[in-house]
């Protein structure tokens, strides 16, 4: 192995070990005590040695813990997606999402709480969260644009925030993520077969799934009574009229 290959190792397997102090540091006291300095004494180095592999200090430290968190959430919600259809794909993803963040909450932080210089939501994303933003859209199906899979999203991180806080019982997650999935996977005999014959799971918006209850006898009968009620009201409305 030549001097090159041995410097190149030493100075990534430094750079790992800068990032793992962040993240154990921010697991045991928060991002707030990270600092260039305290990371410098956890590692045994100089504080210009640690600039020297990240010259943002530490915007760029948090950055990278940020990045490589992405592609880790990525990768568990792959694992767990396999080939998983309907319901159970959206379940196993929403589990594994549920159960990153509360094993990691400094680096879910650093993902969606803390300011980082990611690109969301944009034709310029990282790579690492597009990945991660495909997998959410392929356990619901979404092919859309991606308005299901952000919502779906969203509810995740809400769900996930409240675990983490204790403001819900974690040992109900399976029934919250079975109502979830519930919500954005269409099953049984709404699915549609697709023109290629496979079954369709895309999500079906609310405002959809509404739509298609008010075909029940009992929504049409619903329906029903409230237009008698405006025709009263309308009938009611002209003889005020004629006797004025």
């Amino acid at each position: 192995m030549t001097d090159s290959s041995l410097r190149q190792q030493r100075t990534e397997a430094r750079r790992l070990q800068i990032l793992e102090a962040a993240r154990v540091q921010a697991d045991a006291e928060g991002w707030a005590a990270v600092t260039t300095r305290h990371l410098a004494d956890a590692i045994g180095y100089s504080q210009p040695v640690l600039y020297g592999h990240f010259a943002g200090g530490k915007a760029e430290i948090m950055l990278a813990v940020a990045l490589a968190g992405f592609d880790e959430l990525a990768q568990l919600c792959r694992d767990a997606l396999g080939r998983k259809q309907g319901r159970a794909a959206a379940e196993a993803v929403a589990t594994a999402y549920l159960t990153f963040g509360t094993q990691h909450p400094a680096v879910y932080e650093a993902m969606f709480q803390q300011p980082i210089a990611a690109r969301f939501a944009s034709e310029h994303t990282e790579p690492e969260l597009r990945a991660g933003f495909d997998v959410l859209a392929e356990s619901i199906g979404d092919r859309d644009a991606g308005t299901s899979t952000e919502v779906f999203w969203g509810a995740l991180h809400g769900l996930c925030l409240l675990e983490r806080s204790a403001r819900v019982l974690v040992e109900q997650r399976p029934l919250r993520v079975a109502e979830l999935a519930s919500r954005f996977v269409v099953e049984g005999p709404i699915a549609q077969k697709s023109n290629s014959g496979r079954a369709a799971t895309s999500v079906a918006p609310r405002s959809t799934r509404l739509a298609r209850s008010r075909h029940s006898s009992r929504d049409v009968g619903f329906d029903e009574s409230l237009v008698d009620v405006r025709r009263r009201i309308h009938s009611r409305t002209e003889r005020r009229r004629v006797l004025q």
